[in-house]
């Protein structure tokens, strides 16, 4: 998964533009999830643009992350997993939109993704994520869920990440306290 979007605002202009830029020549559905994180919006970018080796623990997934390049525009990074079918490799360019998105664009041996995130800034201090994203299988079995299971999937990730994201900041917040 990606800890790895539009207008802080939410308005519906900002939504149109990121329909297109990951709906552009992609066949297949679009998949999107909304959830919301009991921390503040910086700490949200922060935390979800801090792509390091341990994500897959979070994930309770089995892959390994090497971070090949970060800049404070860019950050690219590969994930190899084994699987019972065989070496799952995927390379993912994420473009760095502070304070409130990013971009993914993800290539690999199974399938090539595209993914948007935005932030926006919930009036009781929390922050909701939008995720929208399209994937072309490159292999049969790449392919096999639904459209509601590859969502249902994806929510359950981030709500691992959500109950990580909450830890951090509350331990963050006892220190800053000292």
């Amino acid at each position: 998964m990606h800890r790895s979007l539009a207008d802080g605002d939410g308005s519906r202009q900002g939504h149109t533009m990121t329909m297109r830029r990951i709906g552009s020549g992609w066949k297949g559905p679009e998949y999107h999830i909304r959830i919301s994180f009991g921390v503040p919006l910086e700490f949200a970018f922060a935390w979800c643009t801090d792509f390091s080796p341990e994500d897959g623990k979070l994930e309770g997934e089995t892959y390994r992350r090497k971070v090949v390049e970060r800049t404070p525009r860019r950050v690219v990074f590969e994930d190899l997993e084994e699987t019972k079918d065989g070496w799952q490799w995927s390379r993912d360019t994420v473009r760095l939109q502070p304070p409130n998105r990013w971009h993914m664009d993800a290539v690999g041996n199974r399938r090539d993704a595209r993914a948007d995130y935005r932030l926006t800034r919930l009036p009781d201090g929390r922050t909701q994520l939008d995720l929208r994203w399209r994937r072309r299988p490159k292999v049969p079995a790449a392919g096999k869920l639904t459209k509601a299971q590859r969502e249902a999937s994806t929510l359950l990730a981030w709500k691992r990440f959500r109950a990580a994201m909450e830890r951090d900041y509350r331990r963050a917040r006892a220190a800053g306290a000292k």
